[in-house]
C-alpha cells in the first residue's frame, strides 16, 4: 500500500461524521429562521431565541413565529446557503477529478520550493553563470509540477537519462521539444523518421540539417558524406578507438569476447584503418585488404609511413600459421562486413560526384547546425557507423570545450540518443557522461528499459550511466519490477497514522481508542508500473524526487512552427489533420 491508496478499510468516523453532519444542517436552517425572525420582529416585538432553540419553541408553542416575512427570509437564505455548499462540492469534485490517482502521492515528494534550482529562475541563473543568457531556453525542458503548473528543467550542465515504455510520449514531450529549443548545434540518433519530420524545418532556421540515412529510414538522399578516416587522421590511438567501436557494436554488454580471435582482429582492424587513413583511401580499402589475407600492401604502407610498430603487427598476422591467419582475418572481415552495403558506403566516401560535400565534424560543434543520424533497430549494417559518428563528434566538442574559457563550449551542444541502445550502443558513454556536462556537451539518452540498457552496456554500466546522470526521468510504459522497485525505494517513505478502535454496544461514540503509524513508500510497484501518459517520475541529484506533468510538444511555443515542419516533411501528414497533432 502507497499513498495512493486511500482504501485502508472502514472509517472509523463515519458514523461521527453523519451526526455532525445532521447537526450542522440543523444549525444552518434554524440560524436562516433565526435571521429571518430577527428581521421581521417589528412585527411580534418578541426577540427570537437562538438556534437552534428557536426552532424547539415554535414546537413547543414558546415563541410565535413572526409571519410570511421571516419565512420569505429564512427559504432565501437556506437557498443561497444549499446553492454555495453544492457550488464548493462541485469545485472540490472537479478538481478531484482533474487530479489522477498517483497525483495522490504529491504531498510526499519535492515541494516547488525544493525543485527551486531546476525551476526558470534556478536554471535561467546557472544559465547567465555560463554566459547563454541570451538562449530561448534556460535549460532542457522536463514539464511542469502538477498543481502549481511551475516549469521544471535542467541546467545546461546536466545529464539526462529517460527510461520510457513503449507509446509513452519520449518523443513528443521530450525530444521534439528540447531539439528546437536547443541554442546551439544537436546531434540526434533514432530508429524513425518522425523525430526528423517534426524538427528538421525549425533547425533549418538556426543553421545546416544534416541526415546520415544510410538504411532509407527518412527518404534522405547521400547528397553529402562523412569519412571515418577523416577522425582517424593519421593517429594509431584514435584508429585503436574507432576499431574498438566497430567491434564491440555486436556484442552485448554483458559477454565476453573470445580469448584470441576478437582482440586480434580488433588489433589488425586498427592498423588497416591507420594504412588507409596516411594513404588517402577510402575506408572500404580496410575490407579489401580483410579478404585478401597475405596482401602485404598495408604493411608496406605503415612501414613507409613511419609506423614501423603497426606494419610489424600486420606482418605478424601475415606470416602467422594459415589457421590462425584465417581466423583473425576472417573475425576482422566480419566485424567490418557493414562495409559491403553499397547503400552504407554511399554515405561515407566521396564516390563519383566531386561536389559532394564532406561533412567537417570539427567545424560542426562550434557551430549551430544538426546532425540527425538514423538506424534501424534490428539491422547493424548502419549501427556501428551511427556510433563512431556519435563518438567522433562527441569527442571533438569534449576537446574543444576544454580549451574554451571556463573549460565548456560558449554555446551548450544538446545530445538526443534516442534509441541509443540499439542505435548508438558507446561502450564507453557511462564512463564519460558525467564528464561531458561540465564541458557543455548535454546529452539525453532515451530508452524503453533498463534492461535494453543493460544489455548494451551492461549491468555495471547500465547502473553507471543511470548514476551519472542529473536528472533520471521515468515516463512510464514499464514492467520490470527491480527497476521499479528501485524508484519506489527512491521515492520515498511515509507513516500513516493507524488507529484501532473498540467500543460497547451501548456506547454511541468509539470508548477506546489506539494510536500508532506504519511505513510504507510513497509510490509502490503498482503506481509506477500503472502510471498514466501525462505523469514522469523525476530523480534530480540533492534533491527529492517529483511527480511532473509532461508537455506535448503541441502545448508548446513551439506548436505552429514543429506543425509545419511535420506538413512539409512528413509523407503521411498532407491529408491528415490528427498526424499535424501527434508525433509518436
Amino acid at each position: 500500500m502507497s499513498a495512493t491508496n486511500n482504501k485502508r478499510g472502514p472509517n472509523p468516523y463515519g458514523d461521527m461524521y453523519m451526526i455532525l453532519a445532521v447537526m450542522g444542517v440543523l444549525m444552518a436552517v434554524t440560524g436562516a429562521m433565526w435571521v429571518g425572525a430577527t428581521l421581521t420582529r417589528a412585527e411580534t416585538d418578541l426577540a427570537p431565541p437562538p438556534p437552534p432553540i428557536i426552532l424547539l419553541g415554535l414546537v413547543l408553542e414558546k415563541y410565535t413565529w413572526p409571519g410570511t416575512g421571516a419565512t420569505v427570509i429564512s427559504v432565501v437564505l437556506c437557498l443561497l446557503m444549499a446553492a454555495v455548499t453544492a457550488g464548493a462540492t462541485y469545485l472540490v469534485v472537479v478538481y478531484r477529478r482533474r487530479l489522477l490517482v498517483i497525483d495522490r502521492a504529491i504531498p510526499y515528494l519535492a515541494t516547488p520550493r525544493e525543485l527551486g534550482a531546476s525551476t526558470t529562475k534556478g536554471v535561467r541563473r546557472k544559465a547567465d553563470q555560463f554566459g547563454v543568457s541570451q538562449a530561448e531556453a534556460p535549460g532542457l525542458y522536463i514539464g511542469k509540477t502538477v498543481r502549481q503548473g511551475l516549469d521544471v528543467w535542467g541546467s545546461w550542465e546536466d545529464m539526462h537519462v529517460d527510461i520510457w515504455g513503449p507509446r509513452t510520449g519520449k518523443t513528443t514531450s521530450r525530444a521534439i521539444p528540447n531539439i528546437v529549443a536547443a541554442p546551439g548545434a544537436v546531434v540526434v540518433t533514432s530508429n524513425k523518421r518522425d523525430i526528423v519530420d517534426a524538427t528538421r524545418a525549425s533547425r533549418a532556421r538556426r543553421g545546416k540539417v544534416w541526415v546520415f540515412d544510410p538504411q532509407n529510414q527518412a527518404g534522405a538522399k547521400p547528397t553529402w558524406y562523412w569519412d571515418p578516416l577523416s577522425y582517424v587522421g593519421g593517429s594509431i590511438t584514435l584508429a585503436v578507438k574507432m576499431a574498438s567501436r566497430f567491434s564491440g557494436i555486436n556484442r552485448p554488454g554483458h559477454a565476453r569476447s573470445d580469448a584470441y580471435f576478437e582482440p586480434a582482429a580488433e588489433d589488425l582492424i586498427a592498423h588497416l584503418l591507420l594504412a588507409a587513413s596516411i594513404s588517402g583511401k577510402t575506408i572500404t580499402q580496410v575490407f579489401t585488404w580483410l579478404t585478401r589475407p597475405t596482401d602485404d600492401t598495408p604493411e608496406r604502407i605503415l612501414r613507409d609511413g613511419g609506423h614501423p610498430a603497426s606494419a610489424d603487427a600486420v606482418d605478424s598476422v601475415i606470416t602467422a600459421p594459415d589457421r590462425q591467419r584465417a581466423g583473425v582475418y576472417g573475425t576482422a572481415a566480419q566485424i567490418m562486413s557493414f562495409l559491403v552495403a553499397p547503400t552504407v558506403t554511399a554515405w561515407i566516401e566521396p564516390g563519383d560526384n566531386p561536389n559532394r560535400p564532406a561533412f567537417d565534424y570539427k567545424a560542426f560543434v562550434r557551430g549551430g547546425d544538426t546532425l540527425y543520424m538514423l538506424s534501424e533497430e534490428t539491422n547493424k549494417m548502419a549501427a556501428p557507423l551511427v556510433m563512431a559518428f556519435t563518438a567522433a563528434i562527441a569527442e571533438e566538442a569534449e576537446n574543444t570545450g576544454r580549451d574554451c574559457p571556463g573549460g565548456r563550449l560558449p554555446i551548450p551542444m544538446l545530445f538526443v540518443l534516442d534509441e541509443a541502445a540499439n542505435v548508438c550502443p558507446w561502450k564507453a558513454l557511462p564512463d564519460k557522461y558525467s564528464h561531458f556536462g561540465s564541458r557543455g556537451i548535454v546529452m539525453m539518452t532515451m530508452l524503453q528499459s533498463w534492461a535494453q540498457g543493460a544489455a548494451a552496456w551492461g549491468d555495471v554500466g547500465m547502473a553507471k550511466l543511470w548514476g551519472a546522470a542529473n536528472v533520471r526521468v521515468y515516463g512510464g510504459g514499464v514492467l520490470d519490477t527491480k527497476f521499479l522497485g528501485d524508484l519506489s525505494a527512491a521515492s520515498g517513505i511515509f507513516e500513516p497514522g493507524t488507529r484501532s478502535y473498540s467500543r460497547k454496544s451501548t456506547d454511541f461514540f468509539e470508548s477506546n481508542v489506539t494510536k500508532g503509524s506504519r511505513t510504507e513508500p510513497v509510490l509502490d510497484v503498482p503506481d509506477l508500473a500503472s502510471m498514466p501518459r501525462g505523469r514522469a517520475f523525476v530523480q534530480f541529484s540533492g534533491a527529492k524526487p517529483a511527480l511532473i506533468r509532461t508537455v506535448p510538444w503541441w502545448e508548446t511555443a513551439y506548436a505552429d512552427e514543429i506543425r509545419e515542419s511535420i506538413a512539409e516533411f512528413d509523407p503521411g501528414a498532407q491529408n491528415s489533420p490528427v498526424a499535424l497533432k501527434k508525433v509518436s
